[in-house]
């Protein structure tokens, strides 16, 4: 239709998701002027409000939530269009394996093993999923050709790293659980689930709380995200995690409450790890396919849940 513009679309959903021209600007990369601009250019262009202006934060219309549905799925279907065309051009590999973290087990890696699977002629394809710590060493030991893991922020031998996401940490709680402004719960109330002792997350958690824990017992600890979440939904106890680990658990969502991470913000880097070996653009085209389907099937669905998370859930580009 003409005046309809897939940037339009973008600043669109990122006002529907944020109620702010500030903070759909911040997303979009647009000055907010021109959030304004396309916005209105876009309404001209359907006859029709799709946002009341009238009111802060911004609310859709019943035409701009019934165009919302629309719009997200066409701009999904482009998204995934445009990370499937990133790396068609595979065919020159005799093999490939791969590593990823549990985190995108349930949406990320099953859309990545078809995408690359669909472009590997005759390649001798594996993919794994191991922990953050595992991958690193297998990168180290040149077991893998590239792994996507949570970094340890230390640069590893004979690995180039390309960061992928930030992925801040917040704290989940039982749904109805009231927790007070810059603080964590107190140690007399629900425990404290932590993540295995062995797993990367727990080191970083724990690295940045050193000395704010108070008493909480060491009762829980969890090595699985699913696992953690739906102990927190059945009001077991609460937790600190990340929303790429929150929104692997969707089923549980009616039952949870998240909240900012009392303090300075403190987040975590997802990225691509790749040997230094390789002589083509293979892991930068991987990279830019991940990017996409990290932002399309978790960051966007995240923002649009926790409003709290815009500005520091991100893609990172190289």
């Amino acid at each position: 239709m003409k005046g309809i513009t897939l940037r339009g679309l973008e600043v669109f959903e990122a006002l529907a998701s944020t109620g702010s021209v500030a903070q759909a600007a911040a997303r979009t990369g647009l000055s907010q002027p021109a959030v304004s601009q396309q916005l209105r250019n876009l309404e001209t262009a359907l006859s029709t409000d799709l946002i009341d202006h009238g009111r802060r934060p911004m609310r859709l219309t019943p035409a701009g939530t019934l165009f919302l549905h629309r719009a997200e799925a066409a701009l999904a279907e482009l998204r995934l269009a445009q990370s499937e065309l990133t790396v068609m051009d595979l065919a020159h590999l005799r093999a490939l394996s791969i590593g990823i973290i549990d985190d995108f087990d349930d949406s990320l890696t099953p859309r990545l093993a078809t995408i690359l699977a669909d472009s590997l002629t005759g390649c001798q394809f594996k993919m794994i999923t191991a922990s953050s710590n595992d991958l690193a060493l297998a990168m180290v030991e040149k077991r893998l050709h590239l792994a996507i893991s949570a970094s340890t922020g230390r640069p590893l031998e004979g690995v180039i790293e390309h960061p992928l996401a930030r992925d801040p940490f917040m704290l989940v709680a039982p749904k109805g659980t009231k927790v007070a402004e810059n603080a964590l719960p107190a140690p007399d109330g629900l425990p404290f689930l932590r993540y295995d002792a062995d797993q990367l997350i727990r080191h970083q958690i724990e690295a940045h709380l050193a000395g704010h824990m108070g008493d909480h017992p060491e009762r829980f600890e969890i090595g699985s995200h699913l696992a953690l979440m739906a102990m927190v939904a059945r009001g077991i106890g609460w937790t600190i995690t990340t929303p790429l680990g929150y929104m692997r658990a969707h089923r549980f969502h009616s039952d949870l409450v998240a909240y900012p991470l009392p303090g300075p913000p403190f987040s975590r880097q997802i990225s691509l790890f790749a040997s230094e070996d390789w002589a083509d653009d293979v892991p930068l085209n991987v990279a830019q396919t991940m990017r996409r389907l990290i932002k399309t099937h978790m960051i966007d669905p995240a923002l649009a849940e926790l409003s709290f998370l815009s500005g520091h859930l991100q893609v990172l580009e190289a």
